[in-house]
């Protein structure tokens, strides 16, 4: 081709070729360089050519090949930031450029998912806007816009003196994880928050608000990392969103730091409550079911069947009023759960040098309860049980299955009989000593309707509850302070609702028994301590099925 020729086809795409280059440069220098580039091989490339049919697909493909080539100079050596080449490979590391090559790595990852995404699409793998915007289905106009935000941030970044907050050194330890109301089956909120990174990333937006990268920060971490971990905690309820893309949680962690004496002055007063409770409420509980005739005990110790509904009286009957509401609390996951939730983190004491003045009696007052089991099979079938260290059955309410009650229903009626066809049932029933070798139920049942029993059962008189009330409330605030704001509430509730709870009812127990009220109990007897299954029949004592 022609000089003349060649000088007037680069003067007409000159601009076009320049903006081109705009477009898929990190910084003004790094376009001005690039177009000049292409500018010079496209020129070159005309001067050397003889007919061209289409000129404007040969100077585009000259620009593609041009930019292929820079990309690929640019993955072997460097990124720029606004003119600063930065090396990003660790092979061209050198001890001069070791904290600029991980500050940006560090600022990479700090970027959106999204936007970190299209970055190392376009930089790194050399992909072109156009590929870029087809593959993410997002108009290009997006694409250029995350790609010119990017440099913003990136530079920004660089800048700046990240943070790593004090998760980031000294995660807190989780102890135990409990929950109040419906879980999934077989799984509690253990199955979400079963690892130290997702108690670390409740507990960094638990006094405060963080956006991800916020929470990164906090945990001394990338967002790179904990990305599908905040997806998976959001999605299943544990993350709330609020304003600004910042997320909370609605999780109760119980403070880090106890103090002994509000403890003791706490634990004085419910010693004080349970001898109230024996003296003037056991006596009402017992003389509601004086008369009840309908119940199987496997050991006729009708003691045994007094101790589990006098359990259920001072756990269910004898709570404080409150009115608040906790809606907001409760935890809803695709699994079906619907539960509020409780940490208990490793603590440490406010005051390690005050003596205690009140002493439990016992050294585990651990209950897992209320629980209660239900059958769309059967319709008369349910159960109501707690575990506690009168109690011999093992697994909690993980072990604690309603289809137990079911298997044990069948066995009562009949219709399980002995065969490899039912041997898997049998096996189960045996397991959880639910019925013994030679085919006693071991469980104590009650031919009832399970709510119309429990009505019989009185509540606590109001006047006794108002004398609890007060100093239930008193100590309710007093504990809130320890909580950031939007958790008060539902400490406020948890702590009144629950301050005649089954601790207090174990404690009733121990009374009880430790003073010959009640004979002690009989190993075999533990099997259903603590438990009655309720249905339209009785066993047959003298069944073997």
């Amino acid at each position: 081709m022609e000089k003349q020729t060649a000088d007037k086809l680069i003067e007409n795409y000159i601009k076009k070729i320049y903006g081109f280059a705009f477009q898929r440069a990190f910084s003004g220098d790094e376009a001005e360089e690039l177009g000049a580039e292409m500018v010079k091989e496209v020129y070159l490339s005309l001067l050397h050519s003889q007919d061209i049919e289409n000129t404007d697909g040969y100077i585009w493909r000259i620009c593609a090949n041009v930019f292929s080539k820079h990309v690929q100079a640019k993955k072997k050596q460097t990124v720029s930031i606004d003119g600063m080449e930065i090396p990003y490979y660790a092979d061209f590391e050198s001890e001069e450029n070791k904290e600029e090559v991980r500050r940006l790595r560090r600022e990479i990852a700090f970027l959106g998912a999204e936007r970190r995404k299209i970055v190392y699409a376009f930089y790194y793998e050399g992909k072109s806007i156009s590929t870029i915007s087809m593959e993410n289905g997002l108009p290009e106009g997006t694409i250029k816009w995350h790609l010119s935000k990017a440099r913003n941030d990136l530079k920004e970044g660089f800048e700046m003196e990240r943070r790593i907050g004090n998760l980031g050194i000294s995660p807190v330890e989780c102890v135990e994880i409990a929950h109040m109301g419906r879980s999934e089956e077989d799984h509690g909120p253990e199955k979400y928050l079963n690892d130290s990174l997702s108690i670390n990333i409740l507990y960094s937006v638990y006094f405060t608000p963080r956006t991800k990268e916020e929470i990164a920060e906090e945990l001394g971490m990338t967002p790179v990392f904990i990305d599908d971990k905040i997806k998976m905690l959001e999605e299943n309820g544990f993350l709330v969103k609020t304003k600004g893309g910042k997320y909370t949680t609605y999780v109760l962690f119980f403070p880090r730091k106890v103090s002994l004496e509000q403890g003791d002055l706490i634990l004085m007063e419910k010693i004080k409550i349970v001898k109230e409770l024996v003296k003037r409420y056991v006596p009402k509980v017992r003389a509601a079911i004086a008369d009840y005739k309908d119940v199987y005990i496997p050991s006729g110790n009708r003691e045994l069947f007094e101790a589990a509904v006098i359990f259920y009286a001072i756990s269910n009957k004898c709570t404080l009023p409150i009115k608040k509401d906790i809606s907001k609390y409760w935890i809803k996951t695709p699994g079906g759960a619907d539960y509020a939730v409780m940490v208990t983190l490793k603590t440490e004491l406010e005051d390690p040098d005050y003596v205690p003045k009140a002493q439990l009696p016992k050294d585990n007052y651990f209950t897992c309860g209320d629980m209660t089991r239900s059958s769309m099979k059967y319709p008369s079938v349910m159960s109501w049980s707690c575990d506690s260290r009168y109690s011999s059955r093992q697994g909690t309410w993980k072990n604690n299955r309603g289809e137990d009650y079911e298997y044990l229903y069948e066995w009562m009626n009949g219709s399980l009989t002995k065969g490899p066809e039912n041997k898997e049932k049998i096996d189960r029933l045996r397991s959880r000593e639910f019925i013994s070798e030679d085919g006693k139920v071991n469980v104590m049942v009650v031919k009832d309707d399970m709510l119309k029993f429990f009505e019989r059962i009185p509540e606590l008189d109001s006047e006794i509850k108002d004398e609890f009330a007060q100093y239930a409330m008193d100590q309710a605030i007093q504990t809130a302070k320890y909580y950031p704001e939007h958790m008060q509430d539902f400490q406020i509730y948890r702590f009144f609702h629950d301050f005649i709870s089954p601790m207090e009812a174990l404690m009733v127990l121990d009374e009880l028994y430790d003073t010959g009220v009640f004979k002690p109990l009989l190993e075999e007897e533990r099997v259903t301590s603590q438990l009655l299954m309720f249905s339209d029949i009785l066993p047959d004592t003298n069944i073997i099925n």
